[in-house]
């Protein structure tokens, strides 16, 4: 199984909470509270083949995606 942060556990969670799929920005306002750099956490979760988008890193308009549910 693949080794998680804290910052990843709560993107998985938000994003199983909103059946599976969120917009970037509403997952940006999600987390504002919590901590930065949910760009560079997506793209490590993007690399685990955890979550999907359009790019390298997410755009304000893409749409983040649940790969895969753990």
């Amino acid at each position: 199984m693949v080794e998680l942060s804290v910052e990843e556990k709560f993107i998985i969670k938000n994003l199983k909470e909103n059946g599976g799929e969120l917009n970037y920005k509403e997952l940006q306002t999600l987390c504002q509270e919590e901590f930065e750099g949910v760009r560079l956490i997506l793209k490590k979760l993007k690399e685990k083949q955890i979550v999907s988008y359009e790019g390298v890193i997410p755009g304000y308009s893409a749409e983040i995606k649940l790969k895969e549910v753990l």
